[in-house]
């Protein structure tokens, strides 16, 4: 993630300075950082033509891609099972149960408009 925050705060940008700032900011070998490039290329974030490095996704859409796939994982999509493990052991203040009972809300009123 830190490595992407990097991409995104300096894009467009040439390859040759990634792999500078990369030594610099995580300690990353030239290799480590076309390698960790690589695999965000094929998941479709990030993009190197001709030495320029650029986003093809947003950061946002990103972080949802990556919440998804961990809920998939680690939760078998189960996005209840997730929130129990995370909320085990806490109590939700009164301000979070509202919020989420917000999203859940504008969730259902978006998928009522969509039927």
């Amino acid at each position: 993630h830190r490595f992407a925050d990097i991409i995104w705060c300096l894009e467009p940008v040439p390859s040759g300075k990634l792999v500078e700032t990369a030594l610099r900011e995580l300690g990353w070998k030239k290799s480590t950082t076309y390698t960790v490039l690589r695999r965000l290329q094929e998941k479709g974030v990030f993009q190197n033509e001709n030495g320029e490095v650029t986003s093809l996704i947003s950061q946002e859409a990103y972080k949802q891609m990556e919440s998804r796939e961990y809920i998939r994982e680690s939760f078998g999509g189960s996005l209840p099972a997730f929130l129990t493990a995370f909320t085990s052991g806490s109590a939700l203040t009164d301000e979070e149960a509202e919020e989420l009972q917000k999203i859940i809300d504008r969730i259902r009123e978006r998928s009522r408009k969509e039927k």
